[in-house]
C-alpha cells in the first residue's frame, strides 16, 4: 500500500513493509525505474525482520512537489536532501540505505556527508558521487557511446524526445542496460506508469544537464554541492554490488571506487546481472543489505512466521 508523508519540499509517496521495530532499511530506485524494482527484495528483507521503506523519488509516481516555486532540480544534492527530509519526517535517526543509479547516489551522499544518520550502505555501481568538475573530460570511446542518452538530453530535441516517447524511450534503456534480463510487457508497464508524473521530464533533464555543469543548480543546495566537489569518503559499513552485464558500468576501476570507502567494505560482482540488481537479483541484493546490518553489529527483529 502506498502511503503519503510531508517531507521537506515534497509530498513523498512510499511503501512500508516488515517489522515496525526492525532495523530501518530505505530502498532507493533510480532512473528510469520506480519502487517496483524492489518488489521481491522488499519481501526478502521484511521476512528477515527489517522495517523496509521504499519511496518514489522526486519526479516519479505519486510523489509531488509541495510548491510550484520549488526548482524541479534533479541534481545529486537534491536527491540527498530529499532522503534526509524523508528520514526526518519518519523520525528515523539512522537507517540502512540501499540503492542503485540515482537512488544509490542519494544513499552515497548521505553516507558521506551525514554518516551519523547511516548505519550501513549498499550501493550498486560503487562510489556514486558525481565529480562535476571533471565531467567535461572525455572518456574512452568504448564508454562514451554508452552515455549517448545523456548527451541527447543536453538538447531540446532530447527533452522533447523524452516527453513525447517516455515509455518507449525508457524501455529501450532497460533493454540496453540489462541485456540478460528477460522482463515482460506487464512488468515494464507497472513501472512505466511512474513516468507520467508531471515533473518527470523536468527533473530528468535537469539532472543530466547539471551533472555536466551545463545548468545552474538549486541555490538552496549549493553548500552541499561544494562539499560534494571534494569527493568525500564514506566511512559507514558498505557493500558495493556490480552487475557483470551492466550496459552502463561505472567509470573508473573497482580499486578507484574502493579507495573512497574507509570503513568495512566489500565488493560483490553479480555475474549476468545488469544495471538493476534489486530486480534482476533480489536475493543477492537483500543478502547484501543483511550483510551491512551484520557488519554494523545490528540484528533484525524476528519476522512473521
Amino acid at each position: 500500500m502506498i502511503r503519503p508523508i510531508h517531507a521537506g519540499v515534497l509530498d513523498v509517496a512510499y511503501r512500508e513493509a516488515g517489522v515496525p521495530a526492525g532495523v530501518p532499511v530505505i530502498l532507493l530506485h533510480g532512473f528510469p525505474y520506480d519502487v517496483h524494482a524492489y518488489d521481491d527484495a522488499e519481501r526478502e528483507l521484511a521476512a528477515a525482520g527489517c522495517r523496509v521503506l521504499t519511496p518514489y523519488l522526486r519526479g516519479y509516481g505519486p510523489t509531488r512537489f509541495r510548491s510550484p516555486d520549488t526548482p524541479r532540480s534533479g541534481q545529486q544534492a537534491a536527491l540527498a536532501h530529499d532522503l534526509l527530509a524523508f528520514m526526518d519526517a519518519l523520525a528515523l535517526p539512522r537507517a540502512v540505505l540501499a540503492g542503485f543509479d540515482w537512488g544509490g547516489r542519494a544513499a552515497c551522499i548521505v553516507a558521506a556527508l551525514w554518516p551519523h544518520r547511516v548505519s550501513g550502505l549498499v550501493s550498486c555501481g560503487g562510489y556514486n558521487i558525481q565529480n562535476i568538475a571533471a565531467a567535461g573530460r572525455p572518456q574512452a570511446p568504448a564508454h562514451e557511446y554508452q552515455y549517448w542518452y545523456q548527451y541527447y538530453f543536453h538538447s531540446e530535441r532530447g527533452r522533447l524526445g523524452l516527453s513525447e516517447n517516455r515509455a518507449e524511450f525508457c524501455r529501450l534503456l532497460w533493454t540496453l542496460w540489462s541485456p540478460t534480463w528477460d522482463f515482460d510487457d506487464a512488468l515494464y508497464a507497472q513501472t512505466a506508469a511512474a513516468f507520467e508524473n508531471p515533473d518527470f521530464v523536468d527533473v530528468v533533464i535537469h539532472s543530466y544537464r547539471h551533472r555536466f555543469g551545463l545548468v545552474a543548480g538549486d541555490p538552496a543546495l549549493e553548500d552541499s554541492e561544494r562539499l560534494l566537489a571534494n569527493q568525500p569518503d564514506i566511512s559507514v559499513p558498505s557493500i558495493v554490488l556490480d552487475g557483470g552485464a551492466d550496459g552502463i558500468p561505472a567509470l573508473g576501476s573497482p580499486a578507484e571506487h574502493a579507495r573512497h570507502f574507509t570503513g568495512f567494505f566489500e565488493r560483490r560482482l553479480l555475474e549476468n546481472v545488469g544495471h538493476n540488481p534489486p530486480q534482476e537479483a533480489p536475493v543477492a541484493f537483500a543478502d547484501a543489505v543483511l550483510g551491512v546490518i551484520a557488519a554494523a553489529g545490528q540484528k533484525p527483529e524476528p519476522g512473521p512466521a
